[in-house]
């Protein structure tokens, strides 16, 4: 699919407009890391003014290489990382990531309301209980049944 073709597509199907704190995805891409950290909870923010760190960076620029490869209107490949500390920025919009939950790594999509979230909230890291019948000893009654 080329360019102009996808663009007249894009324009056919008019999707609501994601805006992170009132800035919309195009002007937030502009925006420095300094700007971006005003935005972002507490948290965040102090995580950006102390600096990114070597790990962070080399999956940003993986995932920049993962993504100029693509033909326009295709998804990208995933790219695995165990960091689910690492925060969403807006350049990651549209990258596909593989986050390690310490078993296996769940491909992740990363949409513009991620922006600001940590990449371990998507990939959950333990099975969801569901309860069925209580067994044996679960309550005092269960004491004056026999065994045999």
């Amino acid at each position: 699919m080329d360019k102009d073709k996808y663009e007249e597509l894009k324009k056919k199907r008019q999707f609501k407009k994601f805006t992170y704190r009132g800035i919309e995805t195009d002007d937030l891409l502009k925006l420095s890391n300094e700007e971006l950290s005003q935005l972002v909870p507490a948290r965040a923010r102090r995580r950006f003014q102390r600096g990114l760190k070597r790990k962070p960076m080399a999956l940003i620029k993986k995932l920049r290489k993962a993504k100029k490869d693509v033909p326009v209107g295709e998804k990208p490949p995933h790219v695995k990382t165990h960091l689910r500390n690492m925060i969403i920025v807006p350049e990651m919009i549209g990258s596909v990531v593989a986050v390690y939950n310490g078993k296996v790594f769940n491909a992740v999509e990363v949409k513009g309301d991620m922006v600001g979230h940590y990449l371990g909230e998507f990939s959950i890291s333990y099975k969801p209980v569901a309860h069925g019948r209580p067994g044996i000893g679960a309550t005092h009654s269960s004491r004056f049944i026999p065994l045999r």
